[in-house]
């Protein structure tokens, strides 16, 4: 069950030189990639969601979904996005230079995600550069994914997020 208080941890060999209460636009470096995980939804939370979010049967009817085109019931692509989600906040992007988000690009649901399944977050800096209209930020894109125990991806996405630079000491 996932809960307000998750515990997830880092799964690479590295993390960020920075914790993520003193992490600025400068320590987002492209080519880097960190994993963290992992996360796990019941079937009674995929149930809930969708019922309140996403009522497609495929989400909310165990027994329909069983002869559904999926085999199994399986878990909203948002409530998928909510997962990856949890884990870009608690890991990856800065709690305290972090501005807002103009959106996502490219945003894919490749495989399902079914219950019982864990799921981690790799996150990969594809670009960083300095805002030309207001120097004191930066654009961080970010190739997301999220993967399964067995490597499929359920959710990708690439994500742009405005990130302030360093105070100046």
């Amino acid at each position: 069950m996932v809960s307000a208080h998750v515990t997830t941890r880092v799964l690479s060999e590295s993390d960020f030189d920075s914790p993520i209460d003193d992490r600025w636009f400068e320590d987002y470096r492209p080519g880097e990639t960190f994993e963290y995980g992992w996360l796990e939804l019941g079937v009674d939370e995929v149930v809930e969601f969708a019922t309140r979010y996403d009522p497609q049967r495929i989400h909310t009817d165990p027994t329909w979904a069983e002869t559904g085109p999926f085999g199994g019931l399986i878990a909203s692509g948002w409530q998928s996005a909510g997962l990856m989600m949890r884990m870009y906040c608690d890991h990856y992007i800065s709690a305290v230079a972090s501005l807002a988000s103009p959106g996502v690009d490219e945003l894919r649901w490749s495989t399902p995600l079914r219950p019982g399944e864990s799921v981690r977050l790799r996150v990969t800096v594809r670009e960083s550069r300095v805002s030309r209209s207001k120097p004191d930020r930066g654009l961080v894109r970010t190739d997301v994914a999220l993967l399964t125990e067995d490597d499929r991806c359920p959710l990708s996405l690439t994500a742009m997020n405005l990130i302030a630079l360093r105070p100046v000491s």
